[in-house]
This record gives C-alpha cells, sequence and structure tokens, in this order.
C-alpha cells in the first residue's frame, strides 16, 4: 500500500503523520508498562523515523505480509523491537490487543525481534552491525529478479557505525550501486556503555557515509517536517541502480516525555508503576500544545 494520498495537502500529511507519531508512542507506553521496563526510551526517540517510513513510505499489504511487491523494512537493532511492534500496530500489521503480550512467554513480541515470531519483522536483529550487510544482500537479490519497484530499508543505530561490518556492507552498497537501498541511522547519542562519542568517536558522520559514495542526509530525527522532506529527497534519489542513501537522525532518547528525555540512566529503562500515567499525560500534553499550534 501506498500511504500518501494523491490530493493529500502538506499541511494534512504532517497533521497525519503527528497523529500517527503520536499514537505509535502511546503503544510503545502501553508494551513497556506490561513489563515495567525496557527499551522505551529508544522507542520514543525513534518513534517520528518509523512513523514516516511506515505511514508515509513503505509500500506494504496489510492482509500479506509476504507480498512480493512489498518495500522491506530490516531493523538491525533487535533492542528495539518495542518500537517496531508499535508501528506495526499502528499500520495494521499486528493486532493492537496483541501489544498486551510484549515479551511474555509465547508472545509473538518478544523484547529482541524475531523474525520467526513476528508478522512483518523481515530479521531477527540484535546481534548488532548486521542489519546493512543483509539489507545490501536482500537490496542486490530483488535487483537481480527484477523487483526494480521494490526498496530496502534498513534502520540502524549511531553504535552500529562501530562496527566495521556496518562500513564493508556501505562499500558493498556503493560498488553493486544499489539505489534500492535506504538507511537511515538513530543518532540518539547513547549506548549501553554510555554517550557514544565517548565510546567510540564517529564524527564526521555525513562526511563518512559521502565519502563511502552514498546520497547523505543529516536531519533533526524528531522534527517531522524535515523527515518528510529527507526521505522524499532518497524517494527521488531511489532506482534500481544508483546512488544508495541514508537518512542521519538526529534524536533524542524518550522524545515526547518530558520526564523520560531528563533520565541520566536511559539505555535501559525501569519506569515505577505510578509513572506510567504521567508519561501518558505528559505525550498528551505535548502533542495536544504542537496540534493547535500548527492551527
Amino acid at each position: 500500500m501506498t500511504t500518501v494520498a494523491p490530493t493529500e495537502t502538506r499541511d494534512q500529511r504532517l497533521a497525519r503523520l503527528a497523529e500517527h507519531a503520536y499514537n505509535v508512542r502511546m503503544h510503545a507506553l502501553r508494551m513497556g508498562e506490561v513489563q515495567g521496563q525496557g527499551y522505551v526510551g529508544q522507542a520514543l526517540g525513534a518513534a517520528d523515523m518509523l512513523t514516516v517510513s511506515y505511514m508515509d513510505q513503505l509500500r506494504y499489504d496489510v492482509a500479506d505480509e509476504h507480498w512480493e511487491g512489498r518495500d522491506r523494512f530490516l531493523l538491525s537493532t533487535g533492542h528495539y523491537a518495542i518500537g517496531l511492534y508499535a508501528a506495526l500496530a499502528e499500520a495494521g500489521i499486528v493486532p493492537l490487543a496483541e501489544l498486551e503480550t510484549y515479551g511474555s512467554d509465547d508472545s509473538r513480541l518478544p523484547m529482541s525481534g524475531m523474525a520467526s515470531d513476528t508478522p512483518g519483522m523481515e530479521i531477527s536483529g540484535g546481534s548488532l552491525g548486521h542489519g546493512l550487510t543483509v539489507a545490501v544482500g536482500m537490496a542486490l537479490g530483488l535487483r537481480h529478479r527484477g523487483l526494480t519497484e521494490q526498496r530496502v530499508f534498513n534502520f540502524l543505530s549511531d553504535g552500529e557505525l562501530d562496527e566495521g561490518s556496518t562500513w564493508e556492507a556501505a562499500m558493498g552498497a556503493a560498488h553493486h550501486r544499489l539505489g534500492n537501498l535506504t538507511a537511515m541511522v538513530d543518532m540518539n547519542a547513547l549506548q549501553a556503555d554510555g554517550p557514544a562519542q565517548g565510546v567510540l568517536r564517529t564524527e564526521p558522520v555525513l562526511d563518512k557515509w559521502k565519502a563511502f559514495g552514498w546520497h547523505a542526509i543529516r536531519v533533526d530525527g524528531n522534527d517531522l517536517p524535515a523527515l518528510v522532506d529527507a526521505f522524499d529527497e532518497a524517494r527521488e534519489v531511489a532506482r534500481a541502480e544508483g546512488q544508495p542513501q541514508v537518512i542521519i537522525c538526529d534524536t533524542r532518547v524518550g522524545s515526547g516525555v518530558t520526564m523520560l528525555e531528563d533520565r541520566e540512566k536511559a539505555h535501559f529503562m525501569r519506569i515505577e508503576e505510578g509513572e506510567w500515567a504521567i508519561c501518558r499525560e505528559q505525550l498528551t500534553a505535548r502533542y495536544q500544545a504542537a496540534k493547535e499550534a500548527a492551527r
């Protein structure tokens, strides 16, 4: 399915996406509350990226997850699965009621994404640094099969830029002129071991991707208008054979919920029972304020 209505104005498009992004964040909080903890901060930070991907850019069939004409979305960061589940639920691929099973025994929604379990999950992520390599092979395979309209989207984290395999894949994508491949990097500046640039300095990231032969764009990953423009630019560049694209997204862990944005230890959050309602209230207040400001 293509989610952009032909007659939709830009303002209507952005308003629609803002509502979807709000819902995606609410879904993530709903799942987090089931376990009382998890990678909620990453889900909130990446919600806008996931929203634009699933509600604006990707082609898929809700009734047939294996539809050959679909675009492929690869979540390299398996621990971000809570965010992807939220987007899949908002897209209608995963039933909303199933979010209540998140992380439970025998659930199709394990804490780390598994392709064997979850509808719409293309790969099992979590062994960081492998997602882009798989995406390169998949994009090359689609071209060899003559599926020239289909694209491969790879979501990866700034921590994965520490991995040599990521840059080997980046070289391979440019060498094979995989114009059907779009990567997006969540630059939330945080890893399990601390601030990303303290673990391993990777800047200047934009210049590195360009040097590796990619069409590189850097935006505020929590700014929907900027994200839409970046994804539209990538779509204009995308073709079966050409320059791969990367959208580097500077995001904030916990985006949309003030009390979580301010958490010092935010990689894996433990949120107390009474705090979940506060999180929802803060998220709703910010969404309503932004909605009023846009009128």
